[in-house]
């Protein structure tokens, strides 16, 4: 009988990337692959600890796999398993936890399959996490997330990604295009770059800091792949989306008119505070270049409320900011103190009832930013990639400019290119069209 293997994803798409290249190595070792809802041998669990809402979310998934099979073994690999290995292999049910360097040579610690009284643990001091493995997901959803580089040299206060993930470091540009045709060959429609702070690609890419290639160069040889319907850049740093990326990307032939930007806040004093490389001046500039090539462009953006020493006046300029900003949508973080970290220990702490309160704000004005982008966006015509999966009877997909479009469900519709002219928008928030 083949042994039957489950994984759960937190977090972010480089995660999503990494655990479908694990899977793989599982299969290839002799597994089945099944839904983390199925019974199963082994559970793994690929955590993130960006937030501390993630970090009890793995207990919760824990106690779902036992349910399924309280004999079942159970691995934890990811971020947390590397700042908080101890942590996570006192949770109950948990057999093996291992970091940064060990979570990619998995299938080797699964000889013996028993249940172990406590958490076996293989981790490593994160200086050692300095090699690049590369991945990319493939078979989970419509889009593969291709991952080109890892780890970051910033050193922002509220971060422990450089903790979790070491020094940033790139795949080779040969090994990138390698994947990107492998994927290609399966039929997959759209690849979303992907990585810690991608931007920063071609650092480390043969093992020295010096930058062989830069991120204008990647994105152009990727351009080049054929096969590929589309490109989407995924999160990148305002200060490393440089002006040359911004004119590639509005005449390229694959990649879509489409940035997401980290600003975190729209208030100098605090983004001082945060380390972060860049100022309110800065990030205008970024989004008007975009907005000056490509009007019809959808820019989301990063924004932490809550952060250590924001004060009301700090939140409403970062609220007027933002309103002011031709932007399409927000992800809205919740400030939380991570363990290791200089905001830790900063003065000024925000009660946790002002930071949701100024979330909550902050969430009601990307509705309105995300409904003004969907409005500016009708009666024009958009290449809709519809998705695989089935949601209360209807099709989902989104334009190339990431407006979210629906339809009644048709399978033959799925994983298929189609160019509509966008009509309307329903109670849902979602956008009607016609099939041109």
């Amino acid at each position: 009988m083949r042994k039957k293997v489950a994984f759960y994803t937190l977090g972010c798409k480089l995660n999503f990337s990494e655990t479908s290249t694990i899977a793989r190595d599982f299969v290839n070792e002799g597994f089945d692959r099944v839904d983390f809802s199925e019974h199963a041998d082994i559970y793994v669990v690929n955590t993130c600890s960006v937030t501390e809402n993630a970090d009890k979310r793995f207990k919760t998934i824990v106690r779902q796999a036992q349910q399924v099979n309280p004999d079942a073994f159970v691995a934890a690999i990811g971020c947390y398993a590397q700042l908080k290995p101890q942590e996570l292999a006192a949770v109950d049910g948990v057999d093996l936890v291992l970091g940064a360097t060990e979570k990619f040579k998995i299938t080797d610690y699964i000889n013996d399959l028993s249940k172990n009284d406590f958490g076996e643990v293989h981790s490593c001091e994160i200086e050692e996490a300095d090699f690049y493995v590369g991945s990319y997901s493939i078979g989970d959803r419509t889009r593969a997330f291709l991952k080109v580089q890892d780890g970051c040299d910033y050193k922002c206060t509220y971060c422990t990604i450089p903790l979790a993930r070491g020094i940033s470091r790139s795949d080779t540009l040969e090994n990138v295009l390698k994947n990107a045709k492998e994927i290609a060959e399966q039929d997959i429609k759209e690849i979303v770059l992907t990585g810690v702070n991608i931007g920063d690609y071609g650092k480390g890419e043969f093992g020295n800091k010096k930058h062989e290639h830069t991120f204008l160069e990647l994105v152009q040889a990727l351009d080049q792949v054929p096969g590929i319907e589309r490109l989407r850049i995924s999160s990148i740093e305002p200060n490393l989306l440089k002006n040359e990326t911004i004119d590639f990307v509005s005449s390229s032939k694959t990649f879509v008119p489409h940035f997401h930007i980290p600003l975190q806040s729209g208030n100098d004093e605090i983004l001082k505070m945060m380390r972060r490389r860049y100022l309110t001046d800065l990030y205008v500039d970024r989004v008007q270049k975009i907005k000056s090539v490509m009007p019809h462009a959808c820019i989301g953006v990063d924004v932490i409320v809550g952060f250590p020493g924001e004060t009301d006046a700090h939140f409403l300029e970062t609220y007027q900011f933002l309103s002011e900003l031709d932007i399409s949508y927000l992800h809205v973080f919740t400030y939380s103190e991570r363990d290791r970290t200089v905001a830790a220990d900063l003065e000024g702490v925000v009660p946790m009832n002002v930071r949701k309160k100024r979330s909550k704000m902050l969430r009601g004005l990307s509705v309105k930013k995300r409904r003004a982008f969907y409005e500016s966006q009708l009666g024009t015509q958009r290449t809709v990639l519809f998705e695989s999966e089935n949601k209360e009877g209807y099709i989902h997909g989104f334009t190339e400019n990431y407006v979210k479009v629906k339809m009644p469900w048709n399978p033959s519709y799925v994983n298929t290119l189609h160019t509509v002219q966008l009509t309307q928008i329903d109670e849902d928030g979602m956008v009607r069209f016609e099939l041109l």
